[in-house]
């Protein structure tokens, strides 16, 4: 059995910020007190043991002391996404069956559309003034929790297909927490920055893990490039989690400015990392530390260590203390620098995904879907996924390598390549860019005349389409590729 995190904290380092939300802080034994209030609320609202607790909460501190709430009824957590449609919604709720929806005001009304398929869902609206937070009624609390005990079903992103929910354990929580201290370091002044949204897997990590470690979590509503960057210069924030795309649009909004000395770690994560940019922080001293992980294993698997940033630049590390990784090539364990699926193995790997088959599991493996290789040194370096593969005259060509291409010219601000059907080629690589200023007529060919210098040929892209909205991204800022190849099919 684990001991609450929460309350342990709540007296060993009573006074010591644990959340920061704007110009509010709260202790950990005020957030503790606050996890207490919040558990008897849902306790009187039907929920128990076993229950799974649907949330749909924009960043805040509301989700943070309902995330450890939920844990100490022994509860599940289901956060859903609040950028998802109505029927995205209702579907996830379907699935996930949950005794009870938290709601807000600014949700509220998406809910009550989303629950069709659940007209007899409980809701609590947290503005609502009959919800009484303060409710003194007498309530089990597990202060005590079993490794094993579900403590969130996360919906994948549906990046390529229907998302499934992982359902992720109270050890896979604790075993990713532990992993990333003794790879990263522990400081007693950390304050983790979180601007990816708490019903990603990546910013919920957050929260349970500077609870474990008795650091402050630093939570924004949303990504803003000014919002991050103030909060790392005024707020002594010392390691954020960003994706590819967050990074770069602090870096433009930054212009030259250095980092200060106290921001020690830069976790980037979100799927391969265009080497241009690593380049670029590496130019600035940014202590960038690119890291792989997914929904299914509770966030990281693999992180490079602070010393080898520089020497194993695009690596995205060594698996995590006690995680395994090894490369499938089909009918053999790949040899170094070969390419093939990553496979995982080890206490952060989930228990399964809601009412399916856990089929993604082979020998006690996780099989991730992401093409990737180790080196001689046991260094992952991750190419891209096994979805989004482009096949043409018998070559594989990964998009991100192309995208990274593009990306390395000052004219580009967004790309997607995606493989588009050819009768003579089976597919052929097309391009998708949205670019940082007013085209020049001849920008396509400067563009392809670019990625000559950089691809062999047959990746260099066939063809250019230059866009002016933005690329469908998920919530988290990573690429919807297949809605992005969906889209272009569909102009074909």
């Amino acid at each position: 059995m684990l001991p609450d995190w929460l309350a342990h904290r709540a007296v060993t380092t009573p006074d010591r910020d644990a959340l920061v939300v704007g110009r509010r802080s709260w202790s950990f034994a005020a957030l503790d007190a606050a996890a207490t209030r919040a558990a008897r609320l849902l306790a009187r609202s039907g929920v128990g043991a076993g229950d799974r607790v649907a949330t749909l909460l924009p960043n805040g501190d509301r989700p943070v002391v309902l995330a450890h709430a939920v844990l100490r009824l022994g509860a599940t957590l289901v956060p859903l996404n609040t950028r998802l449609s109505d029927v995205e919604l209702a579907w996830q709720i379907g699935d996930a069956g949950p005794r009870l929806l938290v709601v807000e005001a600014r949700t509220a009304a998406l809910a009550y559309r989303a629950r069709r398929e659940r007209p007899d869902l409980a809701v609590a609206n947290l503005d609502d003034a009959s919800v009484d937070a303060d409710d003194k009624a007498a309530v089990a609390l597990h202060l005590e929790h079993d490794p094993a005990a579900i403590l969130a079903v996360l919906y994948t992103s549906g990046t390529s297909g229907t998302p499934k929910g992982a359902m992720l354990t109270v050890g896979n929580f604790w075993w990713s927490a532990v992993g990333s201290a003794l790879n990263l370091g522990r400081h007693a002044d950390d304050r983790w920055l979180a601007c990816l949204p708490l019903f990603h897997v990546g910013g919920l990590s957050i929260v349970f893990r500077t609870a474990i470690y008795g650091i402050a979590a630093v939570v924004q509503d949303g990504f803003d490039a000014d919002a991050v960057n103030r909060a790392i210069d005024d707020e002594r924030v010392t390691i954020v989690s960003v994706v590819a795309v967050m990074l770069q649009r602090m870096l433009d909004a930054r212009a030259s400015r250095p980092y200060p000395p106290s921001l020690r770690c830069v976790l980037l994560g979100g799927g391969p990392a265009p080497r241009p940019l690593l380049e670029r922080c590496a130019s600035l001293g940014i202590p960038v530390v690119q890291t792989y992980g997914l929904t299914e294993t509770a966030s990281q698997v693999a992180t490079l260590a602070p010393e080898d940033v520089l020497r194993k630049l695009g690596s995205a590390g060594r698996p995590l203390y006690p995680n395994e990784i090894r490369i499938d090539s089909g009918d053999h364990d790949a040899a170094p620098g070969e390419a093939g699926e990553i496979l995982v193995r080890g206490p952060v790997v989930m228990a399964g995904y809601v009412g399916r088959p856990n089929d993604a599991m082979t020998n006690g493996w996780l099989r991730t879907g992401d093409i990737g290789h180790l080196d001689a040194e046991g260094y992952l370096y991750v190419l891209d996924r096994r979805d989004d593969l482009i096949i043409t005259g018998g070559e594989n060509v990964y998009p991100a390598e192309v995208e990274a291409a593009l990306l390395a010219h000052p004219a580009v601000d967004e790309v997607g390549v995606v493989g588009v059907t050819d009768a003579v080629w089976g597919q052929r690589v097309v391009a998708i860019v949205r670019l940082a200023a007013t085209p020049d007529a001849d920008v396509v060919d400067m563009l392809r005349a670019h990625c000559r210098t950089r691809l062999a040929g047959y990746k260099v892209p066939s063809e250019i389409r230059i866009v002016d909205e933005p690329l469908p991204r998920t919530a988290s800022g990573k690429l919807k590729r297949a809605a992005l190849s969906s889209r272009e099919a569909s102009r074909t």
